[in-house]
């Protein structure tokens, strides 16, 4: 622009972008925080379920049905 001799004209106020994408980083966080929460929850219930009929022999190894 400077090269043709126009002004530059900036539509939206920069902080507000950053501060927005800011906010977004933020409550991506957030759930992915959660997120990562639900997947280990579902996680060990689902081992505890696929442990519940196995045996135990008696070198401490599992057996499968």
């Amino acid at each position: 622009m400077v090269n043709y001799g126009r002004k530059l004209r900036m539509e939206a106020d920069i902080r507000r972008k950053v501060k927005k994408a800011t906010e977004f980083a933020e409550r991506m966080k957030k759930v992915q925080k959660e997120a990562g929460a639900v997947l280990s929850k579902a996680q060990k219930e689902m081992k505890w379920q696929a442990d519940k009929g196995r045996k135990k022999l008696k070198n401490g190894r599992r057996e499968t049905r």
